[in-house]
């Protein structure tokens, strides 16, 4: 991944309490991570409090008939796997 060198001002007692926790060659490395978290959560807040639905009904046509009835196939095709294997097995 390309890197873009950036000039930012930090107070100082904060450098120093990076440094007293990374050392002061992880202090890049320790900034990306924090802000890679930051803005991660920023999305996720800005997405929860918008009205925009989390995934879409044409995404899932599998739970037209409802998330019961999804389950339930699952579970019976699951079901119909572990029992062949258990024959196979027998044999």
């Amino acid at each position: 991944m390309k890197s873009k060198r950036a000039h930012i001002l930090l107070p100082h007692d904060l450098v120093k309490e990076i440094d007293s926790i990374v050392g002061p060659r992880g202090r890049s490395a320790f900034l990306v991570e924090t802000a890679r978290e930051a803005v991660r959560r920023k999305k996720l807040l800005r997405f929860l409090e918008s009205d925009t639905p989390a995934w879409k009904d044409a995404d899932h046509p599998d739970l037209a008939r409802g998330a019961a009835a999804c389950v339930r196939e699952l579970r019976q095709e699951s079901e119909r796997k572990r029992t062949r294997k258990q024959r196979r097995a027998k044999k």
